[in-house]
């Protein structure tokens, strides 16, 4: 597939299903809980080719690449920021790999947040973050992706510059979603409504929601957001919160048969792309493309 393919799925296609989780599915497959899952597209590529076939499998058209912390400042962070060049492109080649010979199927970039907040809140300037954005978005154009998702971002001021960087790294779609917490609101205190005013003149491809607190938190932010906005809509919910046992087993409660039923509902509330974020299995993409009626 290719970018104009993605540009074309405003036009048909009905709704789109996406990947669930690869850092806990990565975790789930013995990836130790505070390390990087970019770590494994060098260490363990296999185990990440594996996530995106069993996704495929369970019916995804869109998966996300394993790069969502693979950000240079991300990578200084967790010491690997003298993989990061390879690791951007490795990813990419992975979800290419396991998309071959699948027709109907994207692959997309995923950019996470810079893991430090943006003056005021931080010391991180506009500018600096617009520069880690574009280098990291220009090596996922080059190695091939169809489009750029910026995810799980809680400071409207970051998602804007990640956005005007993206744009200036090349012509390819782009997405933004948005992570709220409990209350229903970004770090800086806006609503999904707000935020939605503000990226309907963004030009971004789609708008949505990701990660965050409860699946019922989440369907209410895509739900004020459809209110206000005409941008097709994103919406990869986790698996709820999660819970550690004593073992330091982590655990996510929303089972696949609620997920499938929570896709419905989003669908109702103008979802045109859904999957599932942190907690989310192949059963749980499974379930929601049955309950989309995407599988026999």
């Amino acid at each position: 597939m290719n970018s104009s393919s993605f540009f074309a799925l405003q036009e048909g296609h009905g709704v789109v299903l996406l990947d669930g989780a690869m850092g806990t599915s990565l975790q789930q497959r013995g990836l130790p809980l505070g390390v990087p899952s970019d770590s494994w597209v060098l260490e363990r590529p296999e185990e990440v080719l594996r996530v995106h076939e069993e996704f495929l499998a369970a019916g995804a058209q869109i998966i996300l690449t394993n790069t969502f912390g693979s950000s240079r400042l991300r990578l200084r962070q967790s010491g690997m920021e003298e993989h990061f060049e390879i690791i951007n492109r490795q990813a990419v080649a992975l979800a290419r790999r396991a998309s071959h010979g699948c027709s109907g199927v994207w692959v997309a970039a995923s950019l996470g947040p810079l893991g430090e907040w943006l003056e005021p809140l931080g010391a991180l300037s506009p500018g600096q973050a617009r520069a880690f954005y574009r280098e990291q978005a220009q090596i996922l154009i080059e190695a091939g992706i169809d489009a750029l998702v910026i995810e799980t971002q809680m400071d409207l001021q970051e998602a804007l510059t990640a956005i005007e960087a993206c744009f200036s790294a090349g012509n390819v779609p782009v997405v933004c979603s948005f992570s709220f917490n409990a209350q229903g609101r970004l770090i800086r205190g806006e609503r999904p409504a707000q935020v939605a005013q503000v990226l309907e003149r963004s030009g971004v491809f789609a708008l949505g929601v990701n990660c965050g607190s409860s699946l019922e938190g989440n369907l209410q932010a895509l739900a004020e957001m459809r209110e206000v906005t005409s941008l097709l809509l994103w919406f990869k919910p986790n698996a709820g919160l999660p819970t550690v046992d004593e073992a330091g087993r982590v655990a996510y409660p929303i089972a696949p048969e609620q997920m499938g039923k929570g896709a419905v509902r989003a669908v109702e509330k103008g979802a045109k792309f859904v999957g599932g974020c942190c907690g989310a299995t192949p059963a749980h993409i499974r379930m929601i493309a049955r309950a989309l009626g995407k599988l026999g």
